[in-house]
């Protein structure tokens, strides 16, 4: 949606955010359209691809990132929509860990090209690995499960399976092309043996997942469009069908892989499933970020990410409305921790009279109400809204080298969701606010809050307030971004970065709490 209306920002404002971009070499870059196409190398073999010893320190992400990119990740060749559909039977692997691909397409062949996401120069990808022609991909009609209309290609055969000895730790896209129609893409993470001393970037594949209407289900709707005929639970035995296979991964992901990657930081990837199943993977990480749109958590996904912040590890969740459904995960026949469970009205699943605390409630409601506020430092609230971010804080760390003064606006920037502080709910003190914006959303008058916590393990905890943050470091938000904007919200980012890459937060930068300076009460 465009901005109707953007005032401009003080030409003192401008000056400074546009310098802060120049002496970064950030801001106005979007990804190529067309690049380079090379020729396969065939089964198995790597294209200069260096091995995950070191990973993850600024070294290893320096190396990486000065190896030559391919911008051919991103040639939208082909005229016609894409016939192809295809999914991965992990969601994360480490380096050496085999992957199968399960391919369906009308129009075979299809060739099948590994990228691994960075920044390259620019090029924001290299290719490490192209199949040979795939051929075997006829598939069976997907399954239903009745009781949770769950659809499933657990059936379908698997395609290809694409080896990964040598291959970095980082977030990948196998990009499939077939005779005629446009790309299909299928993310995988690679992760690292540790997550010690990294910036820790959380994919958000269960909320990809329950977005995804493959099959005619997801955990919004049915086939017929109705809430009242959603999915109870969701495969990940299946594509993600969000246009062309990669679903939240563009533009709620993607451009904060290159901003890290660009800035030389040591940085690890793992996904929130990971996070579920391993109680130590934030062992010593420095700092964890939860991107663009998180919305669908576990309970041992909250309770290890506590865990870390407890024990020094800063967190930040750069979006709105986290941590607000609750999911269970278990196996299918493909593997652990692939089918995503979520009545979102807790009175109809089954197990809310054995294990109440389980019940898929909002994790804001039923018997057990655990509010998202405990770990954000703010509440979510509404949507949809689009209006203009307001400086309350200037003074703020988060805020050097912008030039930003108090009441300064970064036009077009808070929706369609957002959060605000709330002293109705659990909130950590002291607690920073540092923009306050007004707005009204339903009807009714409201604030969006960016804001900043510190906790007694000297972790610092971070909430932009606003789904339109990650979006903009690429300007891949599809609407006009206002002069400056960019330049201003990619300077806040690396500030942030750069911070919590050094360790507990608040040794040097204590929150200093100003809730009752902005008129913030219960």
């Amino acid at each position: 949606m465009a901005c109707r209306r953007c005032p401009p920002l003080s030409v003192l404002v401008l000056a400074a955010t546009v310098a802060a971009a120049l002496a970064l070499g950030v801001g106005g870059c979007t990804p190529a359209s067309a690049g380079s196409s090379a020729a396969a190398t065939g089964a198995g073999a790597a294209t200069g691809a260096v091995g995950s010893s070191g990973w993850p320190s600024s070294e290893a992400t320096k190396a990486e990132n000065d190896q030559p990119g391919d911008a051919g990740w991103s040639a939208n060749q082909g005229a016609e929509m894409s016939r192809l559909a295809a999914w991965a039977d992990h969601d994360s692997i480490v380096p050496g860990d085999a992957v199968r691909l399960f391919v369906r397409a009308a129009d075979a062949p299809v060739t099948v090209t590994a990228y691994r996401m960075g920044w390259y120069g620019g090029k924001r990808a290299r290719r490490v690995w192209t199949s040979p022609s795939v051929t075997d991909t006829v598939q069976p009609a997907p399954t239903f499960d009745a009781a949770t209309r769950t659809v499933s290609a657990a059936n379908w055969h698997p395609s290809l399976t694409v080896p990964t000895a040598g291959w970095v730790p980082g977030d990948y896209l196998f990009r499939l092309q077939d005779r005629v129609g446009r790309p299909w893409y299928v993310p995988l993470t690679v992760r690292a043996p540790s997550t010690r001393g990294a910036v820790v970037l959380v994919n958000g594949v269960t909320t990809w997942q329950a977005y995804n209407t493959f099959g005619g289900y997801s955990l919004y709707k049915g086939p017929n469009g109705a809430y009242a005929t959603r999915a109870y639970a969701v495969s990940f035995d299946r594509p993600y069908d969000a246009a062309d296979g990669a679903s939240d991964f563009w533009g709620n992901e993607r451009p904060m892989v290159s901003l890290v990657e660009r800035l030389g930081l040591p940085v690890a990837y793992v996904t929130d499933i990971d996070l579920h199943r391993d109680p130590h993977l934030l062992d010593g990480a420095r700092a964890v970020f939860s991107l663009g749109h998180d919305e669908y958590w576990s309970q041992a996904m909250r309770d290890h990410l506590q865990a870390a912040r407890d024990a020094g590890t800063n967190i930040a969740f750069l979006g709105a409305n986290a941590i607000y459904r609750h999911i269970r995960l278990s196996a299918t026949p493909v593997g652990a921790l692939r089918l995503e469970t979520d009545y979102k009205e807790g009175q109809l699943d089954p197990v809310l009279a054995s294990d109440p605390a389980e019940a898929t409630f909002q994790w804001r409601q039923g018997p057990d109400p655990r509010p998202e506020s405990v770990l954000t430092g703010a509440f979510y609230q509404c949507n949809p809204v689009h209006t203009d971010m307001v400086v309350a804080d200037p003074g703020s760390w988060l805020f050097a080298g912008t030039g930003l003064r108090a009441g300064d606006r970064l036009p077009g920037i808070i929706g369609s969701e957002y959060d605000r502080v709330d002293l109705g709910v659990p909130t950590p003190r002291p607690i920073e606010v540092l923009t306050h914006s007004p707005l009204n959303c339903g009807g009714k008058p409201s604030y969006s809050d960016m804001a900043y916590y510190t906790v007694p393990s000297a972790a610092g905890g971070f909430d932009v307030g606003t789904s339109t943050w990650v979006c903009v470091l690429d300007d891949f938000c599809g609407h006009p971004l206002a002069p400056g904007v960019q330049a201003a919200v990619t300077r806040i980012t690396t500030n942030l970065l750069q911070v919590f890459a050094a360790g507990p937060a608040g040794r040097s930068h204590p929150a200093r709490d100003n809730l009752a300076q902005l008129g913030i009460r219960r």
